[in-house]
């Protein structure tokens, strides 16, 4: 019998740990979109420089926000960490989304 599918051993990993409904689909949403970005390679064949590579895109020309892109990273750290069983070693030279600035009430 082959191994499940990626995006299967993820959702299996995520049910384990009793993540919610929404994590599952937010993580499974990223993983699909780190992929397609790197023209659908597998994510084994990937790594660190992958995956700041995809985080800088997301801040610079996705405009994400701080929290969205926080949210990827997640994603990504919980596929290479729980499901590849691989260390990411910490990942640098990101461009970090821009926090938004708040301003005062009643400005």
């Amino acid at each position: 019998m082959s191994k499940p599918k990626l995006l299967d051993q993820m959702r299996d990993a995520i049910r384990v740990r009793h993540y919610s409904m929404r994590t599952e689909e937010a993580y499974v949403y990223w993983i699909k979109r780190f992929i397609f970005y790197h023209e659908k390679r597998h994510p084994l064949h990937m790594g660190e420089q992958e995956v700041s590579k995809f985080l800088s895109h997301l801040a610079v020309e996705g405009k994400v926000s701080a929290s969205t892109q926080n949210q990827a990273l997640s994603a990504l750290l919980f596929l290479y960490q729980e499901v590849l069983k691989q260390e990411l070693n910490w990942i640098n030279n990101v461009k970090r989304a821009k926090k938004p600035s708040h301003s005062p009430l009643g400005h």
